[in-house]
C-alpha cells in the first residue's frame, strides 16, 4: 500500500495558512480588537499560556482595549507581556484591570507591520513547501517499493505541486489583504 496520503498534506497545508491568519490578526490596525492580543503569552505559575487563559480581554470603544487579570497577583505580568510584545502598546494600570489606549499609528509603524505580515507570510510559505517536499519524497519511495509506477508518480506528483500553488495563492491573499488593511489603503 502507497504511503502518500493526499488528505494529509491537505491538512498540513491548511494548517499553515490558518497559522499564517492567525499571526496576521495580531497586527494591529489602528482599531481596537481583542484579537490584537492573541499572540501574546505570560508567564503564569511556571508555564507560559496564552493571555486569554489568564484574563478577560474586551473592547470598551474603537480606540481602546480593557483587559481583566483574574489573578491580581498576575497583574504585573500580564502588563510586562503587553508591553514587550512589540505592538507598540501602553497599558495603564487600574487594580486588576488594565486599559490600554490605541495610539494612531504612524506611517513608519505601518511599514514596519506590513513588513512584519510579509515575514509571517513567508514562514507559512517555507512550511508549505515543506509539506509539498515530504509528499515528493514520499511519491520517489512510493515508487521506488514498486508500489506505484513512473506515470503515476508523475501524475501524483504534478497534483501535489497544484495543492502547493493553491495553497500558497491563499497565504498571498491573506497577507495582501492584511497589508492593505495595515497601510489603509
Amino acid at each position: 500500500m502507497p504511503a502518500y496520503n493526499k488528505a494529509d498534506l491537505e491538512r498540513r497545508m491548511a494548517g499553515a495558512v490558518e497559522a499564517l491568519k492567525h499571526d496576521l490578526q495580531g497586527l494591529r490596525t489602528g482599531r481596537a480588537s481583542t484579537s490584537l492580543l492573541d499572540t501574546i503569552t505570560v508567564e503564569v505559575y511556571g508555564a507560559h499560556m496564552p493571555l486569554n487563559q489568564v484574563a478577560t480581554v474586551t473592547t470598551p470603544d474603537s480606540r481602546m482595549l480593557a483587559v481583566q487579570v483574574w489573578d491580581k497577583s498576575n497583574v504585573g505580568v500580564v502588563d510586562k507581556a503587553i508591553r514587550s510584545a512589540d505592538l507598540g502598546l501602553n497599558p495603564i494600570t487600574d487594580g486588576q484591570n488594565l486599559r490600554i489606549p490605541i495610539p494612531d499609528l504612524t506611517e513608519d509603524r505601518r511599514k514596519e507591520l506590513a513588513k512584519l505580515a510579509g515575514t509571517f507570510a513567508e514562514k507559512a510559505k517555507i512550511a508549505v513547501r515543506n509539506v509539498r517536499r515530504d509528499g515528493m519524497d514520499t511519491l520517489k519511495t512510493d515508487e521506488k517499493k514498486g508500489e506505484i509506477s513512473e506515470d503515476e508518480r508523475k501524475r501524483l506528483e504534478a497534483e501535489v505541486q497544484k495543492l502547493t500553488d493553491a495553497t500558497v495563492a491563499d497565504a498571498d491573499a491573506a497577507t495582501s489583504a492584511k497589508e492593505k488593511e495595515i497601510l489603509g489603503k
